[in-house]
C-alpha cells in the first residue's frame, strides 16, 4: 500500500526523499567497506524535486544535506525566526491565524531576499488562556524570551550568519527586540548578526490602519476586518474562515483612532453593523481566490 504524505498548502512537498536515499547509499557503502559513490550522491541531492512550483525555503521541509548546501554553497546564510501564536480569533476564525500568516509572510520574505531560509514558526505567544474563550495557548514573557534566545543560538550553531527575529502577535515585540540586541552584542565580533524587524507587524499594521481611516472604514484590531481577507487569500480549501458566521461575527471593539496601541478584551461586544458590512464585502470580493 502506498502512503501519501499530507498536503501542505504553504509549501510544495519534496519528492523523492533525496536525504533518505543519500543516507541509504552512504550506509550501504559503509557496510560493504567501500567508499560511497560521491558523484551519485551529489546528483541525488542536486536533483530538483518534481512538481516543485517554487523554491522551498522552509528548514523543516529540507534535509540536512540540502540545508548544508543552501548555507555553504548557495549563500543562504540568513534565517528568519518568525513567532506566531495560538489564540481564539472569534467564532469565525481558526486559532492558528498568527502561525499561518507568519509562515506565509516568512516564506515570501525569504524568496524575495534570495539568500534566506525560514526556521519553523514558534506557535506560542505571550498570552493567557481563557476558559470562556478556549483555544488560546499562551506562555509567559520569560518563557517566550528564553525560547527565542535559545532557538536563535541553535540557528547560529547550524551555520547561519544573520538571524532575523520577527513576530505576528502584538505581545512579544519588545521581547524580540531585546533578545536581538542581547545576542547581537554577544555575536557581532564573531561575524554573526542578530536583528529584530517590526516591518511585517508594526509597519504593516500602521499602513493598514491608515488605509482604513482614508477609506472610511471603522478601525479594527484583533479578529477584526484584517483577518478574514488574509485568511480567504491564504486558506485554499482549508476552511480557516467560517464564512457562514461572518454576518454575526464578534471581534474586539473598534480600535480608538487616538490610540492605536490599545488592545481591548476580545468578544466583549458585538461587532458594529459597519464592521459586519465590511467583513461581508471582503468575503464577497475575495471568495473566488
Amino acid at each position: 500500500m502506498t502512503l501519501k504524505r499530507p498536503e501542505r498548502k504553504t509549501q510544495p512537498m519534496i519528492h523523492p526523499p533525496v536525504g533518505l536515499i543519500l543516507a541509504a547509499l552512504l550506509l550501504m557503502a559503509s557496510k560493504q567497506g567501500v567508499a560511497a559513490d560521491q558523484t551519485t550522491a551529489k546528483k541525488l541531492v542536486d536533483k530538483p524535486a518534481p512538481h516543485m512550483k517554487q523554491e522551498v525555503v522552509d528548514i523543516e521541509l529540507l534535509t540536512w544535506p540540502e540545508i548544508y548546501k543552501a548555507i555553504h554553497e548557495q549563500g543562504k546564510t540568513t534565517v528568519l525566526l518568525f513567532n506566531g501564536g495560538t489564540e481564539q480569533r472569534g467564532p469565525q476564525g481558526v486559532t492558528g491565524a498568527h502561525n499561518f500568516i507568519a509562515q506565509a509572510t516568512a516564506d515570501q520574505i525569504a524568496r524575495k531576499l534570495g539568500d534566506a531560509l525560514v526556521a519553523p514558526v514558534i506557535p506560542y505567544s505571550i498570552n493567557r488562556a481563557n476558559p470562556n474563550l478556549p483555544g488560546t495557548i499562551g506562555i509567559s514573557s520569560k518563557t517566550f524570551t528564553d525560547i527565542n534566545e535559545e532557538v536563535a543560538e541553535q540557528l547560529i550553531a547550524n551555520g547561519f550568519k544573520n538571524v532575523v527575529l520577527l513576530g505576528d502577535h502584538g505581545g512579544g515585540q519588545k521581547e524580540l527586540k531585546d533578545v536581538a540586541a542581547k545576542l547581537d552584542a554577544e555575536w557581532a565580533s564573531k561575524g554573526v548578526r542578530v536583528v529584530y524587524s517590526d516591518g511585517p507587524y508594526t509597519q504593516a499594521n500602521e499602513e493598514f490602519f491608515a488605509w482604513l481611516d482614508k477609506n472610511g472604514y471603522p478601525p479594527s484590531e484583533h479578529a477584526g476586518i484584517r483577518t478574514p481577507p488574509s485568511f480567504l487569500y491564504l486558506e485554499g480549501k482549508q476552511h480557516w474562515i467560517r464564512k457562514e458566521l461572518l454576518p454575526t461575527a464578534l471581534g474586539d471593539p473598534p480600535r480608538k483612532r487616538e490610540n492605536r496601541a490599545i488592545q481591548m478584551q476580545s468578544e466583549s461586544t458585538t461587532a458594529s453593523a459597519a464592521m459586519r458590512g465590511v467583513l461581508l464585502m471582503h468575503w464577497a470580493s475575495d471568495s473566488s481566490i
